[in-house]
């Protein structure tokens, strides 16, 4: 075995960004929303639904996504202690994405420029979007029961100037309109209280997509679906069977995924005077003496594997070539290695 040491230049970072689906089965759409009777019958139902591709029990199936209502007041739903107000299953929802998102226990969620005490939750599931969601692909319709109106949403990140940032990283604000399909000049709230407030906010760092309430509140005629969503004080409502619903009746959600893939290049190269001879042992007779002649006057090797060794003579990765490499005086060998991470 013979070791050499890499060269600054032998040695090359590369990272690429691939998309890919992100719902079961590598589809590009969900079509079909599915909860658990069991989940929803359960105490977790309080807070969220689980949203599945198939029938829960089915083979194959897979949670996708959860649905959630948050209310900064704790309306909605059931109070943990009616003799302490505002403690509910949606007030804790509220605080949890408050954290996440603002970072503290003050602030109010905005958007656009309209300010919502109550908003819907999406909460994409881990396995399904991996590393980030890939703003600029969303396509989510909702409508309701009997009316002939869908809301169709997408991000603003195609159109605008600035990337804001908050304790969950990048957010956009969500618009009417479909995907590749929006000018430079498009309001960022278009059809929604005449542009002074936004759809809601994708979180695409974290999975996560903020539905503004007011906003699916309003009639059609002002941009809304005229949802209905129930704010009463100590009470179950099941807003978070409204949005399943809406979600059910509009029948598409689409977006993507992203992850970068950080790639290690490296070159190995073995030069016309190296790496030559064998250090097999056999070779030697038991007085030290070569067994072939040819190794002396015509060496040559085969280079069937590449060992990546540290400072400390420990052995990290084995590169096998896919057929032996034959190596003398009068050749050169290149040999490039991809790890990926």
């Amino acid at each position: 075995m013979s070791y050499k040491r890499f060269d600054q230049e032998d040695v090359v970072v590369s990272a690429e960004s691939i998309t890919s689906p992100i719902w079961t089965g590598d589809k590009v759409a969900l079509t079909t929303f599915f909860t658990s009777s069991t989940q929803v019958g359960g105490t977790s139902a309080d807070y969220y639904y689980n949203i599945y591709n198939t029938g829960s029990s089915l083979v194959g199936s897979r949670v996708q996504f959860a649905v959630a209502y948050a209310d900064k007041k704790g309306s909605g739903s059931l109070a943990f202690n009616t003799n302490v107000p505002g403690k509910s299953p949606s007030g804790t929802v509220y605080g949890q994405y408050r954290n996440l998102v603002l970072g503290d226990e003050e602030s109010d969620f905005t958007f656009g420029t309209v300010t919502s005490d109550y908003f819907y939750v999406l909460s994409i599931d881990r396995a399904r979007y991996k590393e980030k969601l890939l703003p600029g692909t969303l396509d989510l319709r909702l409508n309701v029961s009997g009316s002939s109106t869908t809301l169709q949403l997408t991000d603003n990140s195609q159109i605008t100037t600035t990337t804001t940032f908050t304790d969950a990283g990048r957010v956009y604000e969500l618009i009417s309109g479909s995907v590749g399909n929006l000018s430079a000049g498009k309001k960022q709230a278009d059809g929604y209280t005449n542009g002074s407030g936004s759809y809601g906010k994708l979180l695409p760092d974290v999975g996560v997509i903020l539905l503004n309430g007011k906003a699916l509140d309003a009639r059609p005629a002002d941009g809304g679906i005229d949802l209905t969503t129930l704010r009463n004080a100590n009470s179950a409502d099941l807003n978070n069977r409204l949005l399943y619903n809406a979600l059910d009746y509009g029948s598409y959600f689409r977006i993507q995924a992203e992850e970068t893939i950080s790639s290690n290049f490296v070159f190995v190269r073995a030069r016309n005077s190296e790496f030559n001879y064998s250090t097999n042992p056999s070779l030697i007779t038991g007085s030290g003496e070569i067994r072939h002649n040819v190794m002396i006057d015509t060496p040559q090797s085969y280079i069937t594997a590449v060992g990546l060794y540290n400072d400390n003579n420990d052995l990290l990765a084995v590169a096998k070539l896919s057929r032996p490499l034959l190596k003398d005086f009068t050749k050169e060998a290149l040999v490039r290695i991809k790890l990926d991470y």
